[in-house]
């Protein structure tokens, strides 16, 4: 009885000693230890394999590093260096720094969120030591994004859209200055004197100065006025009382 006594005390000490020593390493690697989740979310689509990534640093205690699905009373164990998942798998063997894993053949259930999880090993098992942020996971039946080709149809409709604007804008100012070409043409100044052909509107008055030479060589100081109709475009025999005709009048200056 003495011995059994003896071999419990033991044990009792020994454990007692493992968890001052498992607090001490945590007192002293507590604040430079670290689980880095870098990604906050993602998605994948039905039957594709998700990637879960998980970093811890060098500086932390004996334990194993495991994945949970969820936080709390309810979580999920997804992955332990056990290899308990078969769907889970490392990407990194052997490393005691790299913990991303693989899950393959994801289904809907699948979505939530993702912990990776440090243990720490003492006399009563695995004791919780740090966790990443987290990595929330949404599955999709089918893809959210559109494929390449469904973007570069889109994007080539857009550019053409794009050009036939651009030519239906450069048609409609071409066609505009045309318009303001002829139009000054159209109305411009004629000559004074009824050359076929000359634009201007029928019926429009016109005075025109003609200073004639006198016999004398002095410039005729005679005032003369014109009412000059232009020419149609083609002359066709008109009976009528009322065709247009050029008007012409002289006023002779006094003579001193």
């Amino acid at each position: 009885m003495a011995e059994l006594r003896a071999v419990l005390l033991a044990r009792l000490l020994v454990g007692q000693l493992s968890l001052f020593l498992a607090w001490l390493w945590g007192a002293q690697v507590g604040w430079s230890f670290e689980v880095q989740q870098p990604e906050k979310w993602v998605w994948v689509t039905v039957g594709q394999t998700l990637t879960l990534t998980c970093m811890v640093t060098e500086s932390g205690p004996l334990g194993p590093v495991k994945w949970l699905k969820g936080w709390g009373s309810s979580n999920q164990t997804v992955y332990d260096q056990k290899g308990s998942s078969y769907r889970a798998t490392r990407a990194v063997n052997e490393s005691n720094t790299d913990f991303t894993i693989h899950i393959e053949d994801i289904h809907p259930e699948d979505a939530g969120t993702y912990y990776c999880v440090k243990f720490r090993k003492n006399t009563l098992g695995d004791e919780f030591f740090g966790r990443g942020q987290g990595t929330e996971v949404s599955v999709y039946e089918t893809s959210p994004f559109p494929s390449m080709e469904v973007a570069a149809a889109v994007l080539c409709f857009i550019l053409l859209i794009f050009v036939l604007a651009f030519c239906l804008y450069r048609r409609k100012k071409r066609g505009g200055e045309q318009s303001q070409h002829v139009a000054e043409v159209t109305t411009g100044s004629c000559s004074p004197f009824p050359v076929p052909g000359c634009a201007g509107s029928p019926g429009t008055p016109r005075l025109v100065h003609l200073p004639f030479p006198s016999q004398s060589g002095e410039v005729d100081k005679d005032i003369h006025y014109a009412d000059l109709q232009p020419l149609p475009a083609a002359r066709w025999p008109s009976g009528s009382p009322g065709a247009e005709r050029s008007e012409y009048a002289s006023i002779r200056g006094a003579a001193k």
